[in-house]
């Protein structure tokens, strides 16, 4: 699958693609997908899968960054055996501290915090709690049980939009079983008003392969270490070539997004439709919302703003050597003077290494 022009748009049609053609910098940056055929912008076809693209220099075969081996002058018994070093990578962790009552704990200094991976203890390098910007993807169901919902559901994002860091750089998807790019990251709020305004809502719903594609463009964007995504939709995935576990994977790729979600699941929906979007959430360090009204998602939208507002960076240097070695676990705990049952909400884990291809 590849990109292709609808309406002004992007269309984002499967999970795996890297969206390479999305600007004339990302094209002189990334390997080109393979070709796809030109089609009107009235009739897009999905396009074809593009070949995995190769890696750069900077790149290891998984897709991210990869710490460069830094080279040692020859030892002093002059035998001319280079010494070879590899840099570990910091994982970086966005955390949201609750109290006992559900309150935002937005205080807590650097000591208050223990993080484990595998259930040994790491010693953080970096930590902060300022209120920086983040690279958003507001991910939208277009299917067409959403017609009559999108007003509010626009309205609502846009107020999330308005409680936010002012210099977030933010995006919007529509999808149904194809997704289209409808604005690229920006922070003018206009631009991102009429992007939520190019309603079809008419398809099926291919949320699976939305989230993987939008979690490969929020890696695209180097200027901004942190990263979310916010998924709105009212049914469980019925169209996707890609799998819940599959979409799992990927957002758990090192320092990958924060995902919320809000569904908007009708009765006959809310068991597999919950259990779906929750597993994705908690997966993460986000929270997914089942409000039982439209009225209720503006007051989500707000919510997720400041929650996102509020979160702690802590960082640490894995001490487990082994550059694979599959999925690791996280756990991080808080405790503080005055404060009881504090609960710290980041992400489950992380596979090593590994990238959104």
């Amino acid at each position: 699958m590849g990109l292709k022009h609808k309406h002004g748009s992007l269309m984002i049609a499967g999970a795996c693609l890297f969206l390479a053609s999305i600007s004339v910098e990302l094209e002189a940056q990334t390997p080109s997908p393979t070709p796809v055929p030109p089609t009107s912008t009235e009739a897009a076809q999905p396009a074809q899968s593009p070949s995995p693209a190769p890696p750069s220099q900077s790149e290891g075969t998984t897709g991210l960054p990869q710490a460069q081996p830094s080279e040692q002058p020859p030892s002093d018994d002059q035998s001319g055996v280079f010494v070879f070093k590899k840099e570990v990578q910091e994982v970086s962790l966005h955390a949201t501290v609750v109290d006992d009552q559900r309150r935002l704990v937005t205080n807590l200094d650097r000591p208050a915090f223990t993080v484990f991976e595998d259930g040994v203890r790491q010693a953080t390098t970096s930590f902060h709690r300022d209120d920086v910007p983040v690279a958003m993807g507001i991910v939208i169901d277009n299917s067409g049980s959403m017609r009559e919902k999108r007003n509010k559901v626009n309205e609502a994002v846009l107020n999330l939009i308005r409680a936010s860091n002012p210099n977030d750089e933010i995006f919007v998807v529509n999808f149904s079983q194809n997704s289209y790019l409808d604005q690229d990251f920006t922070s003018d709020i206009n631009l991102l008003q009429q992007a939520l305004q190019k309603v079809s809502a008419q398809g099926s719903t291919a949320l699976y392969d939305a989230i993987i594609a939008s979690a490969v463009h929020l890696k695209n964007n180097p200027h901004v270490e942190r990263k979310v995504l916010l998924v709105i939709t009212d049914g469980r995935d019925n169209a996707s070539q890609e799998t819940l576990q599959e979409a799992t994977r990927r957002l758990q790729q090192q320092n990958g997004p924060t995902l919320y979600a809000i569904g908007l699941l009708s009765d006959e929906l809310q068991q597999s439709g919950t259990d779906a979007l929750q597993s994705l959430a908690a997966s993460t360090g986000g929270v997914a919302f089942f409000p039982q009204s439209l009225d209720e998602v503006d007051g989500i939208t707000r919510t997720v703003a400041h929650d996102i507002r509020s979160q702690y960076t802590i960082g640490y240097k894995s001490s487990n050597p082994n550059p694979g070695g599959g999925y690791r676990r996280i756990q991080v705990t808080a405790q503080a003077p005055g404060y009881r049952n504090l609960t710290v909400r980041t992400r489950s884990g992380y596979y090593p290494g590994e990238a959104v291809h």
